[in-house]
């Protein structure tokens, strides 16, 4: 069976571009900021590792080797998978002929909307998981238990919080009545999918995290500076860390604001780890 890990420590890739690059880069088990010129490959390696990580079974005893060229190490050393996430800055418009158009309704029109749409269902599974703790710290009387219903129910308010601060200036809100996630702006609803493309994309990102659930895990970010306000660039990766601390980044960006609150260390170039 599958070993699940906190981090990932390194990569090799042996296989880049028809094997005319090899990949090795240790990774820090925080954040991990991949930069480089147009074409240098941030985003192909990103997509490599994803491949790699969808390509390991869930059952069994054997993992086989990567036919992507891949080798990951895992803190713990003996770990053999992780859990990942994986979220892509584009919003391309869903066309007629696209699975996911037949699979959802109308207001469902863009990447980010369905994003939005399979996270729906996160959200609902969180909170029914918080509420089960609150449940359980009632009935218990183990501290333990009440410092972790606490803490699941402050994670999930902070979130409310954050979110409504970086909306503020639009006169939008999060319902805090409403168990799905939608919005009031200037007293009249809103549903998240007529949000603009940075709020849904920012919105995307920080319930990615929350509904990790404080787990260990690792969030790969594509260019996620797309679209996003050059304040709230500055401020993405202290929100992310702030909604699960124990969440390994690993992005690609061009953006310098980005890395502007204390992350300047973070910031690997691509010819840096390219043997």
């Amino acid at each position: 069976m599958i070993k699940l890990g906190n981090c990932i420590t390194r990569i090799e890739i042996n296989s880049l571009w028809s094997g005319h690059k090899h990949i090795v880069w240790q990774l820090r088990p925080d954040v991990n900021v991949l930069s480089g010129s147009n074409g240098a490959g941030k985003s192909t390696i990103i997509n490599r590792l994803v491949q790699h990580l969808y390509s390991i079974p869930s059952v069994g005893d054997i993992v086989t080797p990567s036919k992507l060229g891949v080798k990951m190490d895992f803190d713990p050393s003996d770990a053999t998978g992780i859990r990942f996430d994986i979220i892509r800055s584009f919003d391309r418009r869903l066309v007629a002929g696209d699975r996911l158009v037949k699979l959802t309704d109308m207001r469902v029109t863009t990447e980010l909307d369905w994003q939005l749409y399979l996270l729906q269902r996160r959200y609902l599974d969180y909170q029914v998981n918080v509420a089960n703790r609150m449940v359980e710290m009632l009935s218990s009387g183990d501290p333990g238990v009440r410092d972790k219903a606490a803490q699941a129910a402050a994670a999930k308010t902070r979130f409310q919080d954050l979110v409504d601060d970086l909306f503020s200036e639009t006169g939008k809100r999060i319902d805090r009545r409403s168990n799905e996630l939608n919005f009031i702006q200037y007293d009249e609803p809103l549903q998240p999918y007529l949000l603009s493309s940075g709020e849904k994309q920012m919105l995307v990102i920080l319930l990615t995290a929350l509904t990790e659930d404080n787990q260990h895990y690792v969030l790969f970010m594509d260019e996620p500076e797309a679209s996003l306000h050059f304040e709230w660039q500055k401020r993405l990766i202290g929100m992310v860390r702030e909604m699960n601390p124990n969440a390994q980044i690993v992005m690609t960006t061009h953006s310098p604001a980005l890395i502007m609150n204390g992350w300047e260390d973070a910031v690997t170039e691509v010819s840096e780890i390219t043997v």
